[in-house]
Parts: C-alpha cells; structure tokens; sequence
C-alpha cells in the first residue's frame, strides 16, 4: 500500500538559492505553473573518485574521495531545477532514511515540486555504488521495483499522464510504449527523449515508436549509430531526423551535433576540455542544458553550446545530481572566460566568442547562494 506526502502542507523551500529565470521573457498569462515533469526512479548514489585503475578480484582499493547524493532522474530534476525551471518529479521513496534524505535533498534542497511523488511503506530505496576512474565509472545498483501507485495523476485522461505543463522529460526503454507521453503531447507539452542501452542487441527502430510524440531526441553516438545502421555519428542524426523533430547526438570528447528535421538547420559545438573528476550524470546536465534552450527559444548552435557548457561544469564535481551547475558556476565560468576577450588566441578567444549570447542571459552583478554538494556521509553533524 503507497502512502502521498502532499496530504501535508507544502514546505517552503526555503534552502533554496535565489535563480536566474531562464524563461522569464517567454513566460505569459495562461501559461502551466510546470515547466517540466518527469518521471521514473530515485536512487541513492555513493560516488567513489580517485582510484587509480578498476577495482581487481581478490583485492581491496582505497577512493581518495566519496560523495553521497540522490541518483536516477534525481540527477535529471535536480539539473533543470538548478537552472530556474519550475520542476515536479513524480517518483516513489522507500520510507528508510535514503528515502527521507533524498526527498529532503530534492525539495527542500532544490525547491523540486513533489506533490506527485509518494512514499512506499516497507520498500527500501534503491542503491547505486558508482566507481570513477580513467575519464569513465563502473556502477553496481541493487534495487527492487516499486509497487504501482493506487492514484492517477490526472483522472481526466489516461493514468498517469501529467498535469499541463511546458515539456517533459522521458527516458525511453527499447520496445515499451509509454502511453503518457502521447497524452502529455496531445495536451501540448513538448517532450524531449533520451534512451537506455538495448541489451537486447536488437536496437530495432521500431522499438522507439514512441519518437512521434517527441520534440527531440537525444541519444549518444553509439546508440544513434546502432538505431540507424550507419557507421557516423553525424549521419545518424540526420537519419533521426526523419523521426523526430529535433536529432541531437552527443560526440563525447567530441561535442554535439544537432539536426533541424523541419527547417534543415545542423549545428556543431566542440566539447570544452576540463579535467573530469566524476561523470555521473554528466548526460542529463546535457540535457537539462538543451532542454532550458529550446524553451527559452535561443538558436540552436547557442542550446548546444550551453548543454556542453553545463555538462562540462558537473564532472569537476562529485555526484550526478548535486554536481549539477547552477546559475552561480555558469557566470562565475563566463567572467573568467571573458576576462581573455574575443580576441586572444586560441582556446579562450575560441570560447569567448562562442559563448558571447551568455552576456544577454546573465545579469551582470549575479551572486546566489552557493549550492549544496554531495556529502561524504549521510547524517553526519558538525560539531558544535
């Protein structure tokens, strides 16, 4: 039996840093109190950095760093509420001390909307233990699956769809249809998919129908390339193109190429060299990045840049969702870099004049509160 949080008062997000508005010149009368909905698992991350090499059968390593933080779409809710979108989560929260942290770390931390989300008696919270090492990580998860909500979110339309917001944010599964996504995209909200490995080997494009409710689609090269039978990742955006509106593949330490399916527009952004502590999460900083772009109707060579710029900023820190940069990072990055001017040589002339449309976004004395980090350990109290 699943129990609601919101039969309480809301709590006031009160430790949440003052944000930039990214969609204020956009926003009307009339328009949804949402900006974004998303849905799917929480998990607790425990993040170890600092290993030399992967871990070896039969033997013990020491990280030289840990963090502890909320995972899964967390990672995703926490990126796009970091950059002054208006963010529900719907998701289940085992009733154990994880649980609690991480629902604490999501809307009192981060002033997430979780009127949609519940507490599950009895269900432990899922656990992921990532290890990063050599640019990449490993992660181990142990979970099991939530029982099914005894509410529908909007009794008006098909279960689960969501109330009238903006956009969402989905992650596809190879081969099942979501039936909400058509219900949230009929009732105007565009929505933005990314997907998971096909551990089927199929990688069949029919197992992707749910694209014809989609505004864009964000996979990474190797997953564009298998769905598309192509050996370039560049192709194979062009290819999704036929699919979906909007074709966005990530390179890597290559960037992001984008493809316009309605106008023909292709863009390219290279990615920005930074010395990689973890980079859990680091995707869907890309995608909340792309995501407050589009809805604030900047070009598409500048949402690019701006995702690669955001997901670039989260893997010098610990964690995916708490390593998510705010509105803070972003200016602080951009004063530095712009202290070169367009036109020094190299790399900072480079960036200085790729990122010049930052100048009409931040404000120029812009100082929030700094941003809370992943923890070492959980419940740990300072001395007095």
């Amino acid at each position: 039996m699943s129990s609601r949080r919101d039969d309480l008062p809301p709590a006031e997000p009160a430790a949440v840093p003052p944000s930039l508005d990214p969609l204020a010149g956009v926003r009307a009368d009339g328009d949804p109190r949402t900006d974004v909905y998303l849905t799917g698992t929480v998990f607790l991350d425990i993040i170890f950095t600092g290993l030399d090499s992967a871990p070896v059968r039969g033997t013990e390593s020491w990280a030289r760093g840990m963090g502890s933080s909320p995972g899964g779409v967390a990672n995703m809710a926490t990126a796009l509420a970091r950059l002054g979108l208006r963010t529900s989560l719907a998701a289940a929260f085992g009733d154990d001390h994880y649980g609690e942290y991480c629902w604490e770390a999501l809307e009192q931390g981060e002033g997430i909307d979780l009127a949609l989300s519940r507490t599950v008696p009895g269900w432990h919270s899922p656990v992921t233990v990532s290890m990063a090492y050599e640019g990449e990580r490993t992660m181990v998860s142990h979970g099991h699956e939530a029982p099914p909500p005894d509410f529908a979110f909007d009794g008006k339309h098909a279960p689960g769809c969501p109330p009238p917001t903006r956009a969402c944010v989905a992650s596809l599964v190879p081969g099942r249809r979501e039936p909400w996504l058509g219900c949230a995209a009929g009732r105007g909200s565009r929505i933005f998919a990314d997907v998971g490995w096909d551990d089927s080997g199929r990688w069949d494009p029919a197992d992707l129908a749910d694209l014809e409710h989609c505004e864009a689609f964000l996979p990474n090269a190797e997953e564009a390339m298998r769905y598309t039978r192509t050996d370039c990742p560049r192709a194979a955006a062009r290819k999704l193109a036929d699919l979906v509106p909007l074709a966005v593949v990530t390179l890597g330490a290559e960037g992001a190429y984008a493809v316009d399916g309605r106008t023909g527009e292709t863009a390219e952004v290279p990615a920005i060299a930074v010395e990689a502590l973890d980079p859990t999460g680091a995707g869907d900083v890309f995608v909340a990045g792309f995501v407050t772009g589009t809805l604030a109707d900047w070009p598409l060579t500048d949402r690019l840049a701006f995702a690669g710029l955001s997901a670039a900023l989260s893997v010098q820190e610990f964690g995916g969702s708490l390593s998510a940069p705010g509105w803070a990072e972003i200016a602080a990055w951009w004063q530095q870099v712009r202290g070169y001017g367009a036109s020094a040589a190299g790399a900072p002339g480079v960036l200085c004049r790729q990122y010049a449309f930052l100048d009409e976004v931040l404000p120029a004395a812009y100082r929030p509160a700094p941003l809370a980090r992943a923890l070492p350990t959980l419940g740990f109290r300072r001395p007095a």
